[in-house]
């Protein structure tokens, strides 16, 4: 509904106000009078502020201008002159988040907080950083790319390419995922920016000059063409204040629309072909992806754009719908592309499916199959209950208040942003009730879907389909370009070039090693942190068929449910299942029903049901290892007799005979999990360093690290032979009949008023369950070294050395904790990011599995980044450090600990604390140990814990480095794994 319009700082011209019921906020729109900025507030009764400002960035070239920018924008400004502002606050703040993003046509800089100081000083270093940032060149050395001697002080040794960017890019671009984005683009955008990589290819980067970059700056990051976006219970005019006084009193209105205009149409389909580096062996068989992208209508016509939504979701949505049954089921291939879906985030949307594990000559046969499924859909239409169901997860997903990853106020500015930069109507896109309403009337005639199938893609020429094949030596020959091309720079230097370099890099160390005035910046105090967590209420209830325990909490008519039961004890081969087990139990049959009519089921009558399980160490014993089962859900209101019946269905009925779908699945796990490593390497090489130190680390490395992703591969392959997937789908009943018969109890989170209701489906739905005691799981106790280097398809390294240490309860872990963030921000940041051009690095206590990891992210270094790991060890034992960074660390801890989640989000981690004795005293407890935390414990745990000859370290790369660290796989009696 449209409200008078809201009150405004006198600077800005208020020019609507309109209320959104589904998210429970006022959406207020303003224009900066002088400027033409525009601000969108988002007004909710929620003390967790978020601010964004964002910039329309249009990239024309690969170089990466807008991404290197977004990077140096933040290492220094007119108010703020010190060298790196932005990880300065990271460590006096207590935000919730803080980041900045560059996307294809737009770079935001966005953060959130639940502190009111806190939420200034942040938004005063902000608007600084964006609007008067000051580019030095030497961080546009250090951030985008440099040329320096392999040698310092020595012209003759071999030149070398650095930057943060640049090593960043190269593991970006080592995930084939990116890179087939990236080709599709190439193809279906031939004229506007989407043709390249805003990120930037490596090869392109060093293209980039510093006035290049300069002059995007001052073209792009204008308040003209900047949109600031806020949420929480600040008053827009008291943001309008800020933004007027510290940054756009200054500003004139520059005449400024860029855009990206809109795309030419293809005449006619196209076929495209090329590779990607693949690194792991020369055996490329089954190994080649093939996609079909549509490009669609404009993402900014909110009934385009639902439209859209809607006959992706009817193919595409689950096993069940028409076009995903026939990319998961066919031999063209091992599994859908991840590729597949809707992407709405352009000016143009592009639809895409596709496959993967193929060959380059099955891409006529996927074609005839995808045009065919569509054609079926084109002539006989869908089931109305098919697309009712669809309608109810559109609608659910509009409701639900999220915020357990990034702040809710965050995913909602930033599902507005996208029309708000191509000059559309933000707003309505917050609302889409009314349009929902409007899809719904359409879906009862049944020639609907058949003409949005015939319009959106089958009479659409517009339309790609690419073939992207693996070459094991395209990463060799890259290498060898970049080689040729560092010696022409080279040769083409006199020697005023070469003492230049020289003279760079120095002056980068020296500007690298300064110590700045970190007075300037605002921060908060220890004396600013609440001196207590806030505890939630919950009622426990023992008079229905199981134990229930309830939260009242506002959750937008939703209801969560989850059924939790001890895990029982297993076999081995049973443990290495186990989330085998948990991911297909929501995949297949119920009863009578096949998994096509369960998925159909589970869209209709849930917004979500699967299933996992939470291992943790004893808070007084890492060596002691408990494990739950858990089987969670969540729903509307009005189906909350249907969501709690489906729940029991599916740990009573489910069908383990379905043998082909179990072999599906474990295919199209094994391709998900493959793609993990380039974003997720740092992750799996830790879990791989800690593997040795409890139980629990050893089973993380086995089901979720490099060894499952392994073990993955190998079971995958074995199950071609019919009887040996006879044999697991076997095995995988054993399990489930293990588990359902373990004693069980019910989480349930709705509404205080709905609780009534939520109670009386569960007494119905679980009246039958028994359940008779079992042995529990238990793991035997671990403690030794590990040393391996894990040779994975990946240009860039991930490096991990760990210590095993102590529980959470242990005197130690605070001091533990804090130590993590102590090294980082005082070493470690330096050393490894700033200096060795990693794109991350950083060190961090896990008390759940007794471990201290130290971690590098999409590193170009490997041996000197296991030195620094040592180093900064000795620079904490020798160096005289400041009370200062041991507040900012402290400061670092608390925000983790405190930081908000969704509604239902806290209610569940709450439940599930106390399930493994976390209580709320035991975490108050530690919060007070960690704001007690001295330099002197730091020095004390460091020397107690962190010895030589108790580590363990563990190298995620590829097999080129392998052969080049020789000498330090040797030294350190690195054993050679392989995935």
């Amino acid at each position: 509904m449209t409200m008078p319009l809201p009150e405004a700082h006198s600077a800005f011209e208020p020019v609507r106000q309109q209320r959104v019921e589904s998210l429970n906020l006022e959406v207020q729109e303003f224009r900066h009078r002088e400027t033409g900025a525009m601000h969108y507030h988002l007004a909710a009764d929620n003390r967790e502020n978020v601010f964004l400002v964002a910039l329309r960035t249009v990239p024309e070239d690969s170089t990466g201008v807008a991404h290197i920018l977004e990077h140096t924008a933040l290492c220094g400004s007119e108010r703020y002159p010190v060298r790196d502002p932005f990880f300065m606050m990271l460590r006096r703040s207590l935000n919730t988040f803080m980041n900045a993003f560059t996307s294809s046509d737009w770079t935001a800089y966005p953060f959130a907080s639940q502190n009111r100081k806190d939420f200034n000083n942040l938004l005063e270093v902000y608007l600084d950083a964006v609007f008067f940032s000051r580019l030095d060149p030497l961080d546009f050395a250090q951030e985008g790319h440099r040329v320096e001697f392999a040698e310092a002080n020595n012209p003759q040794s071999e030149l070398q390419f650095k930057g943060v960017v640049f090593n960043e890019m190269k593991g970006a671009m080592s995930s084939v995922p990116s890179v087939l984005w990236g080709k599709l683009c190439e193809h279906l955008f031939p004229t506007t920016t989407y043709h390249f990589n805003s990120g930037g290819e490596p090869e392109n980067i060093p293209d980039l000059t510093y006035e290049q970059l300069v002059a995007f700056y001052r073209s792009h990051y204008h308040p003209s063409n900047a949109i600031f976006m806020t949420y929480g219970d600040i008053t827009a005019a008291e943001h309008q204040q800020t933004f007027e006084e510290r940054a756009l009193h200054r500003f004139q209105r520059q005449d400024l629309r860029i855009q990206v205009p809109p795309e030419q149409h293809l005449p006619a389909p196209i076929r495209a072909s090329d590779h990607y580096a693949y690194d792991e062996s020369d055996d490329t068989a089954n190994k080649t992806h093939l996609v079909i992208g549509w490009m669609l209508g404009e993402s900014s016509d909110l009934e385009q754009m639902l439209e859209a939504q809607l006959l992706s979701s009817v193919l595409l949505e689950n096993s069940g719908s028409p076009l995903q049954h026939a990319l998961e089921t066919t031999d063209l291939g091992q599994s859908p592309s991840p590729l597949c879906g809707l992407e709405d985030s352009m000016r143009e949307m592009v639809f895409v499916c596709g496959i993967e594990g193929s060959e380059a000559e099955h891409a006529d046969a996927l074609e005839e199959m995808v045009l065919s499924v569509l054609n079926d859909v084109a002539e006989n239409g869908i089931g109305e209950d098919r697309l009712q169901a669809v309608l109810h997860q559109l609608e659910l997903h509009q409701r639900e208040v999220s915020g357990d990853g990034y702040p809710y106020g965050l995913q909602l500015i930033l599902q507005a942003l996208g029309c708000a930069t191509h000059y559309s109507d933000p707003i309505a896109v917050l609302n889409l009730d009314p349009v929902i309403e409007t899809l719904r009337e359409r879906i009862e005639d049944p020639d609907y879907i058949k003409r949005l199938a015939r319009k959106l893609l089958l009479e659409n020429p517009h339309r790609v389909t690419l073939v992207m094949e693996p070459d094991s030596d395209l990463s060799a020959r890259r290498l060898q370009q970049e080689a040729k091309r560092l010696e022409a720079i080279k040769a083409a230097m006199d020697a005023d070039q070469k003492a230049a370099t020289v003279a760079l890099a120095a002056d980068l160390v020296a500007r690298q090693q300064q110590v700045d005035d970190e007075s300037i910046l605002p921060k908060v105090e220890l004396s600013d942190v609440p001196a207590s967590m806030p505890e939630l209420e919950f009622a426990e209830h023992g008079d229905g068929p199981l134990p229930l325990t309830t939260y009242g909490q506002g959750t937008n008519g939703l209801v969560y449910q989850q059924l939790v039961t001890p895990l029982p004890r297993l076999s081995e081969e049973q443990q290495a299942i186990l989330p085998l087990y948990t991911s297909f139990l929501t995949e297949l049959g119920l009863g009578a029903e096949s998994y096509r009519e369960a998925q159909h089921r589970q869209s209709a009558e849930v917004g979500s049901i699967h299933a996992f399980t939470s291992l943790r160490g004893k808070v007084d014993d890492a060596q002691s290892v408990q494990g739950k089962f858990i089987l969670s859900s969540k729903a509307l209101l009005r189906n909350t007799m249907q969501q709690a019946q489906l729940m029991a269905d599916t740990l009573h009925t489910v069908r383990f005979d379905e043998t082909e779908r179990i072999r599906e699945l474990v295919s199209q796990q094994r391709a998900r999990r493959d793609q993990s490593v380039t974003g997720n390497g740092h992750g799996l090489a830790m879990a791989a360093a800690c593997a040795g130190m409890s139980p629990l680390a050893r089973l993380n490395h086995q089901l979720s690290g490099l060894a499952g992703i392994r073990q993955l591969r190998q079971l995958d392959d074995s199950l071609a032979d019919s009887a040996e997937a006879s044999r697991f789908a076997a095995t995988l009943a054993e399990v489930h009949q293990q588990v359902s018969a373990m004693p069980g109890q019910l989480l349930a989170v709705a509404e205080p008023e709905a609780m009534t209701q939520v109670k009386d489906a569960a007494a119905k739905a679980w009246a039958a369950r028994a359940a008779a005691d079992a042995s529990v799981f238990q793991l035997d106790a671990v403690k030794e070294s590990r040393a391996e280097f894990w040779v994975a398809n990946t240009q860039v390294n991930f490096c991990a050395r760990a210590y095993p240490t102590v529980p959470v309860e242990h005197p130690d872990a605070a001091a533990l904790t804090v130590l993590g963030g102590f090294l980082r921000n005082g070493y470690l940041h330096r050393a490894i990011r700033e200096q060795g051009g990693a794109y991350g690095g950083g060190a961090s206590q896990d008390s759940s599995i007794g471990a201290f990891r130290f971690y590098s992210y999409r590193d170009p270094r490997l041996e000197d980044t296991l030195a620094d790991f040592d180093a900064s060890i000795s620079w904490l034992l020798e160096e005289r450090h400041e009370a200062r960074a041991l507040e900012e660390s402290i400061l670092g801890v608390i925000g983790s600990l405190d930081k908000p989640g969704s509604p239902a989000g806290e209610a569940k981690q709450h439940f599930h604390n106390r399930l493994f004795g976390r209580t709320h005293a035991q975490r108050e407890a530690f919060r007070q140990q960690v704001l007690a935390v001295s330099l002197e414990d730091l020095r004390r745990v460091g020397q107690t814990y962190l010895q030589a000859e108790r580590a363990s370290t563990a190298v995620v790369s590829n097999a080129a480095q392998l052969e080049a660290n020789a000498a330090l796989c040797e030294r350190l009696m690195l054993k050679v794994e392989k995935l």
